[in-house]
């Protein structure tokens, strides 16, 4: 959470506007910025061409998501299904919900124990810096209690996601050459664990720390990641080089799961990501959902992937057990991705 060819990739891309800084300059001497980050271009892929009736445009857009999986594991998607609406939506409700006069409100939705559905936090650190709501949204949507219709905003926007989420299983699957529900199946996805975290970013003016959330990986599918400003997400590619993510306005990150990494026994890999504050001027809001398999899914490697040449590398687990192998409950969604590693 392989090396790539940046040079030579035929992927559509997306141009970056932010510049992060790469030195400081401390008691007159320069010291390495450690949240250095290159503009690196991240492909772009269109979801509407991956559907197309024009066989001739679908295949060659399945070659761009083959490409952006195998040499990436992450890029924008745009030309999606989502109504302009029902994203301005959720992110304004996002944003009235953290609405900084009623903090001691969200209390309520505190950790009680390790059977939460619902959980708030926040933190303000020199290693983390944000405030977080994470909610269960599928196979059952848990609700918020609130009165102004925050509940149903998200709702919609979690069924349009999920609608997304299945057609990108299924075009994954091709570009793997295998039938179409392969992932669908091997996930269980009908029944899928899926929970979305609305994260708050302070702006560098209040932030302990530069860090927003330390480096990781996540486990499930695939995430998606809508927000309404860029600044501050940075991803570890395949060469090791840290990249700021721009997404363009109304397009969706997609970043591959941990257990895609392991379904595929590491021909698809999932990426380490963090987010920096310290040169954010503004707040920002990211809507995060980790979509995963059944939680009593069995997940290991796929005989597809396995042979004599490409020995298993990952041991297998069901995914609730994954979940909690670092001590965690199932609402955190901590990565176990190292401990099921074999080589």
């Amino acid at each position: 959470m392989a090396e790539i060819a940046y040079g030579e990739s035929k992927l559509e891309v997306a141009s970056g506007h932010f510049n992060a800084s790469s030195q400081l300059v401390l008691a007159g001497h320069h010291h390495a910025y450690p949240y250095s980050a290159s503009d690196d271009e991240i492909p772009t892929v269109d979801y509407s061409l991956l559907f197309s009736d024009n066989p001739d445009q679908r295949l060659l857009a399945l070659e761009y998501l083959r490409q952006a999986c195998h040499e990436f594991g992450f890029f924008y998607l745009v030309n999606h299904t989502i109504p302009d609406r029902v994203f301005d939506g959720v992110l304004k409700g996002v944003s009235n919900f953290f609405d900084p006069t009623t903090r001691d409100e969200r209390r309520i939705y505190s950790k009680k124990d390790s059977s939460d559905k619902i959980r708030w936090g926040f933190n303000s650190s020199d290693i983390e810096n944000r405030e977080y709501l994470k909610v269960i949204t599928h196979p059952q949507y848990h609700v918020l209690s609130d009165s102004a219709g925050f509940s149903k905003i998200l709702e919609e926007y979690c069924k349009e996601m999920r609608t997304i989420v299945i057609g990108l299983a299924r075009a994954v699957s091709k570009t793997l050459g295998l039938e179409e529900n392969y992932i669908e199946k091997a996930f269980n996805l009908k029944s899928g664990f899926d929970l979305t975290a609305m994260n708050l970013y302070p702006p560098n003016s209040r932030s302990k720390g530069a860090v927003g959330l330390p480096k990781h990986t996540d486990p499930g599918f695939v995430i998606t990641l809508v927000q309404d400003i860029n600044g501050g997400l940075q991803i570890l590619s395949h060469k090791g080089k840290w990249i700021n993510a721009h997404i363009p306005h109304h397009a969706i990150l997609i970043q591959l799961g941990d257990h895609l990494e392991i379904l595929t026994n590491g021909k698809y890999k999932s990426h380490i990501h963090r987010v920096i504050v310290d040169n954010n001027k503004l707040q920002r809001i990211s809507l995060v959902t980790l979509h995963g398999p059944s939680l009593d899914k069995f997940m290991s490697p796929g005989i597809d992937f396995v042979d004599e040449e490409h020995p298993q590398k990952y041991c297998g687990m069901t995914y609730k057990d994954s979940l909690e192998a670092n001590g965690g409950d199932e609402i955190d969604v901590e990565s176990s991705l190292e401990k099921l590693k074999l080589v």
